[in-house]
């Protein structure tokens, strides 16, 4: 299977090449020729298989090229060492559970992933890879996790001061090892930004391996789509149409779902829920696709100006805009509509985080105009993560799992950086 560049499809590579390289060489996403289709009774049988068989399945049709059988299930066995419990929280609403991993984020399913192919991939390179990977919060937890100890790759993380979580900070910046984290001062755009030059650098590519962990990389994104066809294979559907609600900031979880869907699995919409954040909610109602500057909320996760993913969404839909449109609808919300979820939702004996509050909120509004539907929203880290606004929002203390609650002990360790590209290139120049 070869993989196209966003940018320019006649551009096309190997899978070694996209997920080492991770971005084009002309700034586009990979994205695969050809998504292969899963049959009709392949699709009936899911309900009867394990969350690792139904993995076996659609990485198997998608990568059977390239991987061996055992690769692929050694790779499948690697990532999926956690369930994604579906949970009913009202009537035909559903709760997606994807933190049930070891940073109790959905990214750690794609950084496991990511992680064990690239080591697949590198098995006869001597050449030391680094990992660059820009977060608002979750993706640096999962990623420095999933990469911590792996021979020959080191992550560098870099994440905005003062914008992410104290919890969501300690999972990265205590490790030590292999992961380094670069505290920038500024926001999460800016670290993204600092991240893609890096990429571009012609200085930079030629004494250094560079790739990313981040959902513009293949070996991230792809990965996310197992979790919406283990959903729908457990979903109580009792003849309605499916809907699925993601809260969205880089937009790489809902490309996933939309990649389950073009692979066969009959989701009938999709909800993209962000914060106030809303360039994509504008887009979808009708409006150009702008980039702005990004707006700290309380689901910083989501405090994204310009989704990376984007131009992989319009791919998904053969950048058709009027076909996105239709098959995704856009909803934003602000912080007080946020935490008033979060409080309207606990009577049912539920607690949201503020994403999947947000998540929660799009369903509900979707749902309202369109009947008929079953749905589903992604809670996307457990509310521990996000331990302060929750609780204030409660007027309770939440108790932490313990391996949370372990972060908590270890002593940050960063490097301050600005956010000018010059003194992150010095920095990555003058790596041994």
């Amino acid at each position: 299977m070869k993989y196209y560049s966003t940018q320019n499809p006649d551009q096309k590579v190997s899978l070694s090449e996209a997920v080492i390289k991770g971005l084009a060489p002309d700034n586009g996403l990979y994205m695969p020729e050809r998504i292969p289709t899963l049959s009709q009774d392949q699709i009936e049988s899911l309900s009867s298989m394990s969350f690792q068989e139904i993995g076996y399945l659609v990485i198997g049709s998608l990568f059977s090229e390239d991987l061996t059988d055992g690769q692929i299930k050694e790779l499948v066995g690697h990532t999926l060492t956690f369930d994604a419990p579906l949970v009913q929280v009202e009537d035909d609403v559903y709760s997606l559970e994807l933190f049930h991993g070891p940073t109790l984020a959905f990214k750690d399913f794609g950084a496991r992933f990511c992680s064990k192919l690239m080591s697949l991939l590198l098995t006869d390179s001597d050449q030391k890879v680094r990992v660059l990977v820009a977060t608002s919060g979750d993706t640096g937890s999962a990623v420095a996790n999933g990469f911590l100890g792996v021979e020959g790759v080191e992550v560098i993380i870099l994440f905005p001061k003062g914008k992410v979580s104290l919890l969501q900070e300690k999972q990265f910046t205590t490790l030590g090892q292999n992961i380094t984290a670069l505290e920038v001062d500024g926001v999460f755009d800016d670290c993204q930004t600092l991240v893609k030059k890096a990429f571009l650098d012609p200085e930079l590519n030629e004494k250094l391996l560079l790739t990313s962990a981040n959902s513009i990389n293949i070996a991230r994104w792809i990965p996310q789509c197992l979790y919406y066809f283990y959903a729908y294979s457990r979903l109580p559907k009792n003849g309605k149409k499916v809907v699925f609600s993601v809260p969205s900031g880089n937009f790489g979880n809902i490309g996933a779902g939309i990649l389950a869907q073009r692979m066969g699995l009959p989701i009938d919409q999709f909800v993209a829920a962000t914060n106030v954040n809303k360039v994509v909610p504008d887009y979808l109602k009708g409006e150009e696709f702008l980039a702005k500057p990004s707006i700290q909320t309380v689901s910083n996760s989501m405090d994204v100006g310009n989704p990376s993913n984007f131009p992989r969404l319009l791919a998904l839909y053969g950048n058709d805009g009027a076909l996105f449109r239709e098959k995704v609808k856009g909803y934003f919300y602000d912080d007080q509509e946020t935490v008033k979820a979060i409080q309207s939702v606990k009577p049912n004996g539920y607690t949201l985080d503020p994403h999947g509050a947000v998540g929660y909120l799009g369903l509900k509004a979707f749902m309202d105009g369109n009947p008929g539907y079953v749905g589903v929203f992604l809670e996307t880290a457990h509310p521990g993560k996000f331990r302060d606004v929750v609780e204030e929002a409660l007027g309770e203390e939440l108790v932490l799992p313990e391996r949370l609650a372990a972060f908590l002990e270890g002593e940050k360790d960063v490097i301050p950086m600005g956010k000018g590209f010059e003194e992150f290139k010095g920095f990555l120049k003058n790596l041994p």
